[in-house]
């Protein structure tokens, strides 16, 4: 299959987890993939050149205006054009409870889950606009639809992603633009596993609260991206699709 044959997506957070199953699953499609992370790891460019697919890297730390800046401006010198944008990248922080989060840790994660996806939308959109067509996934969690305890910064950025989100779709909705929010469930990545601390007993209980009574896979997690970025979906926008195992549903 080649449902995106030359198209160009741009990915943040490809050095594991959903961002790095995402860029070979593009890459598979026969997307331009431009990879972004602050973390230098050649294991996904090295996946997707296995493949015979079409990469790039930029180093770029997405709390920082200027180097959000240089990575829109790389991608659109590299590959001529961005048309689907997939803002992925984020971090879980310290967990504690509200009355003991540090300064530090409410600053560093509200920088990169919600000043990282500003930024990054506000120069994708930007260029987008010019074409009137583009793509954008903002990548939040169910973190951003209901709470958990001793995770409240956490749970408060991704639920400030779903606004952005929201606001960008009404924005854009007659401008050929699509701005939409994947919201997973526990997904087995190295942010879960550093959260649950290889406790079994936790790992499990997080599995069973699932009613599917399983973690999900980061393959599953790019295939849900693949339809919301493809044609198919092309009358979805400022929409929260949720892949979960159901575990809001309950």
């Amino acid at each position: 299959m080649t449902t995106f044959n030359n198209k160009t997506v741009l990915i943040t957070g490809t050095s594991y987890g959903i961002g790095r199953a995402t860029a070979i699953a593009f890459a598979k499609e026969g997307a331009n993939v431009m990879l972004s992370d602050w973390i230098e790891d050649a294991t996904t460019e090295d996946a997707i050149r296995a493949i015979g697919g079409k990469c790039s890297f930029v180093k770029c730390d997405i709390s920082d205006e200027a180097q959000i800046k240089n990575l829109i401006d790389t991608t659109i010198k590299t590959f001529g054009s961005i048309d689907i944008a997939i803002n992925n990248a984020g971090i879980e922080g310290v967990s504690s409870p509200l009355h003991e989060v540090t300064n530090e840790n409410f600053d560093r994660t509200m920088n990169i889950n919600v000043r990282g996806v500003w930024l990054g939308m506000k120069y994708q959109l930007a260029h987008m606009l010019t074409k009137n067509k583009g793509v954008i996934v903002n990548v939040s969690s169910i973190a951003g639809l209901i709470g958990f305890p001793n995770a409240s910064t956490y749970v408060a950025s991704k639920h400030a992603v779903i606004g952005l989100t929201k606001s960008a779709a009404l924005e854009t909705a007659r401008s050929g633009i699509r701005v939409n929010a994947l919201c997973p469930g526990v997904i087995k990545t190295p942010m879960i596993d550093r959260a649950l601390g290889g406790n079994t007993e936790v790992e499990n209980a997080y599995q069973n609260a699932a009613p599917m009574g399983r973690f999900g896979t980061p393959e599953e997690m790019a295939q849900t991206l693949l339809f919301m970025c493809s044609d198919g979906a092309g009358y979805i926008t400022g929409q929260c699709i949720t892949a979960d195992g159901g575990w809001v549903t309950q």
